[in-house]
């Protein structure tokens, strides 16, 4: 197969885009996507500053190479979980990435702020993959906001969105419904959320990092076995090879005809938000939810001794 653009060898397959690329052309294909998802959806200019959450993983450090290779005004954020084996070698793949590319990278400690992961695996009768996406989300909102950032940027790809949207539609979950976008506007204590990868998926954000020769943090969290969110993936995947460009039509279709209809309905029916009385983020209760977990576990912990 020869490459679309200039007719070399090509070394990247694309079925949904029934395209194929160089090693040298495919990384302008990456940046043209990540162009139009900017464009289209408004997610930022050149004069804004974006904060981008790095996990140490390929989408989270493309997206941060791309986006600084496009010339905008970018710092990382990387979340230290404190878990062991495995937090460790994220965060100095991070600051060994920032270092190389001279990134501006600001670290947040769980631990430091009462919140350590394994004791909460350990005291805390819930998901802790769900504890942890919530204290992740509450920590990425309220850096952006009391730095003055512009836009918080995640790497999110179509493969997360896809089985996100899943997700969400197997429970008709309307409230998570109603906020799911590559552009999430900045509102009631909330800074504007952006993902410029939506329209790539992680097969084509792989190639980008390999490509780019980016290292990443690959290994799988040890606390992640068993997950409901791996499993819509994988019943995504099998469609799309049946299928090509199956992931994108179903998301692309929902943000033209379901969203609005979603938004419409929680914004007559959703709760209302205001600051949390302990760390002034936004909730819908006296306390936000990171605060509450910070006090159960305070008390379970106290129990525990």
């Amino acid at each position: 197969m020869k490459c679309k653009r200039c007719k070399a060898k090509a070394v990247v397959s694309l079925p949904s885009h029934n395209t194929a690329f160089c090693k040298d052309c495919y990384p302008l294909f990456f940046t043209r996507q990540v162009e139009t998802a900017i464009r289209r959806q408004k997610m930022f200019t050149h004069e804004e500053r974006i904060l981008v959450a790095l996990s140490g993983g390929k989408d989270s450090l493309a997206l941060m190479l791309e986006l600084s290779l496009q010339g905008y005004d970018v710092t990382g954020l990387h979340i230290d979980l404190g878990i062991p084996r495995s937090s460790e070698k994220a965060r100095a793949k991070v600051e060994a990435f920032c270092e190389l590319h001279g990134l501006k990278l600001q670290v947040l400690e769980v631990a430091n702020e009462g919140l350590p992961i394994p004791a909460i695996k350990k005291h805390i009768n819930r998901p802790v993959c769900s504890v942890c996406g919530k204290i992740k989300r509450h920590y990425f909102n309220r850096i952006a906001r009391e730095g003055g950032y512009d836009a918080l940027a995640t790497g999110h790809n179509l493969d997360d969105e896809a089985a996100r949207l899943f997700a969400n539609t197997l429970r008709w979950d309307a409230g998570y419904l109603s906020d799911q976008g590559p552009t999430l506007p900045a509102e009631e204590g909330f800074v504007r959320k952006v993902k410029p990868l939506y329209r790539l998926s992680e097969f084509e954000t792989a190639n980008y990092a390999f490509l780019k020769g980016i290292e990443i943090h690959s290994d799988p969290c040890p606390y992640s076995g068993g997950a409901s969110f791996t499993n819509h993936k994988h019943l995504l995947g099998e469609l799309e090879y049946k299928s090509p460009g199956s992931k994108f039509s179903f998301y692309e279709g929902f943000l033209k005809k379901g969203r609005p209809a979603f938004a419409m309905l929680n914004k007559e029916e959703g709760d209302k938000v205001s600051p949390c009385g302990e760390c002034g983020s936004p909730t819908s209760l006296d306390l936000c939810g990171v605060c509450r977990i910070r006090t159960a576990l305070k008390e379970k912990m106290a129990e525990a001794e």
